[in-house]
């Protein structure tokens, strides 16, 4: 494995408060920074752009990338204030969120051996650094890399339904692959079944879009097919996480082949292999995702 991912957004830390608990549990995380985390732990060469804090925080976010071996470009930021999630834990895991956010990259140095650039999330809202990124996006795209985003929509931070649903269709325009949750979706386009809306993602200009449907599995819908697997049954500790382990599954597939799976085969078989990534990291507390030899043993 030589081909680089390079992952750009934020690095965050999650407080964790599960229903009718008294104590709330702190746990970096972020969804590109888990993102560059699973990557790593699928041993793919990763580098992970982002910013945070001289605060406590931000120390935690600091000895969690060291800790993992992830390759960490920390990049100047306006505001020295590290992101901070508070996740709300349902009894059956799922979990809904609040933000203390702040995102603003003064510059994004993308390493030159880039193959596969990949954001999403809080990244491509929060502005400023929600427009920078977005004119990284465009311009590597142009220059051959492949872009690759999940939309990750969190409302908590743009509740106006209109305006993000103009920024996922302006980010679908500047990527090759792009991935979304059912919840996702239906958040954007209200109404809409997940394989209608998918397609309305594609024609903003993927070459390919991916949604995660939970327990019912994950489809891929690219302008000739649409492709959907089965999810692998767990026993579900919490979803936290099972997102961004889906995608760093699918970030490594197309680093590794050189390109987004097109034909209905490939795309079977890289759904399969995110999902089951997915389930195993369902079945832990917080984002903790597999590494390669876990995925292989399944």
């Amino acid at each position: 494995m030589t081909a680089r991912v390079t992952v750009v957004g934020e690095a965050l830390v999650d407080l964790l408060w599960k229903t009718g608990a008294r104590d709330v549990h702190a746990a970096p995380g972020g969804s590109p920074a888990n993102v560059a985390v699973g990557l790593r732990r699928l041993g793919r060469p990763t580098t992970l752009l982002t910013t945070w804090g001289d605060d406590p925080p931000g120390e935690l976010v600091r000895a969690h990338l060291v800790e993992t071996g992830v390759a960490v470009t920390r990049v100047p930021a306006d505001t020295d204030r590290t992101m901070v999630a508070l996740a709300y834990l349902g009894t059956d895991g799922s979990a809904s969120y609040d933000f203390l956010a702040s995102w603003d990259p003064r510059e994004l140095p993308v390493p030159e051996d880039t193959a596969v650039l990949h954001t999403g999330s809080l990244a491509v809202v929060i502005e400023p650094g929600a427009s920078r990124v977005l004119e990284l996006c465009r311009a590597r795209r142009a220059a051959g890399t492949t872009v690759a985003a999940d939309l990750n929509v969190r409302p908590a931070v743009q509740p106006d339904r209109d305006a993000y649903r103009e920024a996922g269709l302006r980010l679908a325009g500047a990527v090759d692959v792009l991935k979304a949750s059912d919840e996702d979706l239906a958040f954007l386009f209200p109404g809409s079944g997940p394989a209608d809306a998918a397609r309305t993602l594609l024609a903003a200009g993927p070459r390919l879009v991916v949604v995660t449907l939970g327990e019912r599995g994950a489809l891929a819908v690219t302008a000739a097919h649409e492709v959907g697997v089965a999810a692998p049954a767990v026993t579900v500790v919490d979803t936290v996480g099972a997102g961004d382990t889906f995608q760093a599954a699918l970030l490594d597939s197309i680093a590794e082949s050189g390109a987004p799976p097109a034909a209905p085969d490939e795309l079977s078989a890289v759904l399969r292999r995110c999902a089951t990534a997915a389930a195993i990291t369902c079945t832990r507390i917080g984002a903790d995702p597999p590494t390669w030899e876990e995925l292989a043993a399944l």
